[in-house]
């Protein structure tokens, strides 16, 4: 996509859902006053927990609002001919202090179904979770638990993907579940914070809104301006395979991630080659 199509449009829509936020901010911001005045009176405390929780969702939707308007006026400067192509993780990452920050979400099952990453090196990350089956995303949604690993700590925890991550050169991650009072959704990873970022409000309020933009508001858009990554092209590439070797698709994803990786090949590059009919995939290997 060249500089302008489509991102005045995306500038304008992420400018709406902006305001939209800062909207539900403030409706929540006058409950809470109203909840604090109820405290007030005699046996009315659980008003002042009522407060602290209006509270908490207005900062959730004033994150949101800033990472909306982050993404208007790079997207505005684009469509001006300015600036780099716009992604929504970009600014994200800037919020937590890093260059490098990816979005996974997840089925019941905790699989990858879609990643939206800042840039390569964490698009680069997502990916070696993917082929591997472990890492700070995977651990994360799957205890519903933040996690947090400094350089040692990663090469042991994680062995196959561990050493991987930490040759593309990251020094700290920090994976948070993003999650409901019944579900996980997926997880934010952050690679490189900001000192102290993780047990933060603000770190809260932006996986607060991140969960709210990508699941409970109501206009919610999972897809972040097109930033998100479905991994369709690997999906086909399996089904082709699948049909090739007579097996699975699951086997056939298996064998396309370990070809992949054994080969120092990026996921999607892999796939396409097979896709395009590059490169033919048999149990043995690739020809």
């Amino acid at each position: 996509m060249t500089s302008g199509d489509g991102y005045a449009d995306q500038a304008a829509a992420a400018w709406k859902r902006a305001a939209a936020a800062r909207e539900r901010a403030a409706r929540a911001e006058d409950s809470a006053l109203r909840h604090d005045a109820w405290a007030q009176a005699p046996g009315q405390e659980l008003h002042e927990d009522m407060a602290a929780a209006l509270r908490r969702t207005a900062a959730c939707h004033r994150s949101s609002a800033q990472l909306q308007e982050a993404f208007a006026r790079r997207a505005g400067r684009w469509a001006q001919g300015g600036g780099t192509p716009p992604r929504f993780m970009t600014g994200v990452a800037e919020a937590c202090g890093t260059r490098s920050a990816a979005l996974t979400l997840v089925d019941t099952a905790q699989s990858q179904l879609a990643v939206a990453a800042s840039d390569e090196l964490a698009g680069t990350a997502q990916d070696l979770e993917f082929m591997l089956g472990e890492g700070p995303t995977r651990d994360a949604t799957t205890s519903r638990r933040p996690v947090v690993a400094s350089r040692a700590v990663i090469e042991t925890r994680w062995p196959c993907c561990g050493p991987a991550l930490t040759a593309l050169g990251v020094r700290e991650v920090a994976a948070v579940p993003l999650s409901t009072s019944d579900s996980c959704l997926g997880a934010l990873a952050v690679f490189d914070p900001r000192p102290g970022l993780v047990g933060t409000r603000a770190f809260a309020d932006v996986v607060g809104a991140l969960t709210r933009m990508v699941l409970l508001d109501p206009d919610a858009d999972p897809e972040l301006y097109g930033g998100t990554d479905h991994r369709d092209v690997v999906q086909q590439a399996a089904g082709m395979v699948s049909v090739h070797i007579g097996r699975p698709v699951d086997d056939a994803l298996a064998l396309i991630k370990a070809r992949a990786f054994a080969l120092s090949v990026p996921l999607e590059t892999f796939a396409r080659g097979i896709v395009a009919g590059d490169l033919s995939l048999t149990s043995e290997g690739p020809s």
